[in-house]
């Protein structure tokens, strides 16, 4: 391989090393200004989008280990988006642009952890609630407990001062 070539591989692996998804999108006839934007969006989630050559993307791809992708991830023109913390934000924000600029660009298909997802496997993921909202969902299920249990116990002095309460009323 020529040293060009090595250094395009080593730059796309570094590119993938950023984060442990990878998503594949088709961007063919979408305008600067738009790119630009959806740069712009992916940045703000601690995201990026880079342009690479499907050969290139292939080599880079089998040097890290990955599963064999389907060949429809190679197709065309190929846009890479990794990095961020969190892989259902950055799949909302793709589908969000892939749904406003229908006929230009296309979501083909992505990586995560090293496993190949489809197109409706990122589509759920982008359904899912934030990374913020599901821990906050997580932690109120391990409060819920002992909220329950400081009830429970709280239940019988308060039965206690009720009573004491409707006998104070009874002998006014």
């Amino acid at each position: 391989m020529r040293p060009e070539k090595k250094f395009l591989v080593q730059e796309v692996s570094e590119y993938l090393g950023k984060s442990d998804y990878v998503y594949f999108a088709n961007f063919v006839g979408v305008t600067v200004a738009k790119i630009s934007s959806l740069r712009k969006d992916l940045r703000d989630d601690g995201a990026e989008c880079h342009v690479v050559k499907n050969s290139i993307l292939k080599v880079a791809l089998d040097g890290m280990g990955c599963a064999p992708l389907d060949e429809k991830c190679f197709e065309g023109h190929t846009a890479i988006i990794t990095g961020g913390s969190d892989p259902s934000g950055v799949a909302k924000i793709l589908f969000k642009f892939a749904k406003s600029n229908e006929e230009k660009m296309a979501i083909k298909g992505g990586v995560l952890s090293k496993n190949q997802f489809t197109i409706e496997e990122i589509r759920a993921l982008s359904e899912l609630p934030s990374l913020e909202v599901l821990r906050a969902q997580v932690l109120a299920l391990f409060n819920t407990p002992a909220q329950q249990l400081v009830r429970v116990l709280n239940a019988v002095p308060q039965g206690v001062v009720n009573v004491l309460q409707a006998k104070l009323r009874r002998s006014e």
